[in-house]
């Protein structure tokens, strides 16, 4: 499940240097130059699309790193 999110953040972020690979559960917005409130829409909007679901706005507030958006994703979809 990190796997695919970390290719999904790494696909809509479009940067050189990042990596799937260099996103951990404990990455946040802050920690990956270009990940801004409009990115953070996009990949949530992509993550929705590529698992078939849609995130409540209060789920949204609430993700404060990957390691809880993967856990969020993994209830969504058992």
């Amino acid at each position: 499940m990190l796997g695919k999110i970390s290719e999904i953040i790494v696909d809509v972020l479009d940067l050189d240097d990042l990596s799937p690979e260099s996103i951990t559960r404990e990455t946040t917005a802050d920690d990956v130059e270009g990940w801004d409130s409009l990115q953070h829409v996009r990949i949530l909007t992509s993550i929705e699309r590529s698992f078939g679901f849609r995130f409540a706005s209060d789920e949204i507030a609430e993700l404060r790193d990957v390691g809880e958006l993967v856990d969020r994703v993994a209830t969504k979809i058992a």
